[in-house]
């Protein structure tokens, strides 16, 4: 029984002493800005927008990636075989991805990415198996460090839906969360 007890106990601090996700809505500083630090963290205190990258760090030690949202588009059309529901349109966002980190990137990037509508709802990514905007990022993405992945994340929403955000996670939505306005 004292061994139960000294496992439970020891797995309520491990569970209790992890860090819990981090969502950024910051864009990184510009790489080659020559302005001093606190300039620079002003620009990043923006909200980040469409265009923008925002850093995030894994669950792992060594795990980072720099994520842009390169382009939202609505009215997406499926591939021959996806269509939406009805009442239902595609929508898109294009990421870049880049492992930053110091060891290999692996995730399934559609597992954390949402967009955002203006009354608060959030819609999940939806699995097709190709749209007429371009290249879907992949199910699963493996990058050594340095290497980097682009391509289309699919949503279904509501016909007329006004997109207010767009997020994106790490491990697979339980790493740290960027989220980019887009009004």
């Amino acid at each position: 029984m004292r061994v139960l007890a000294l496992a439970l106990a020891s797995t309520a601090a491990l569970l209790t002493s992890c860090a819990k996700p981090v969502v950024s809505t910051a864009a990184d500083a510009p790489a080659s800005s020559s302005a001093p630090d606190s300039a620079a963290a002003d620009v990043s205190a923006k909200p980040a927008k469409l265009g923008d990258t925002i850093t995030l760090k894994g669950v792992n030690p060594g795990e980072a990636a720099t994520v842009t949202l390169v382009k939202v588009l609505n009215l997406t059309k499926g591939g021959q075989f996806d269509a939406p529901d009805a009442g239902t349109q595609f929508a898109a966002a294009q990421f870049r991805v880049k492992n930053s980190g110091s060891v290999p990137y692996s995730d399934s990037p559609s597992n954390g990415a949402k967009v955002l509508d203006a009354s608060g709802q959030q819609f999940d990514a939806q699995i097709v198996t190709k749209i007429a905007a371009g290249p879907l990022l992949p199910a699963s993405v493996k990058l050594a460090p340095g290497g980097q992945a682009l391509g289309y994340i699919a949503f279904q929403v509501p016909k007329g839906t006004k997109l207010t955000g767009v997020q994106f996670s790490m491990n697979s939505g339980f790493g740290s969360t960027a989220e980019w306005k887009l009004v």
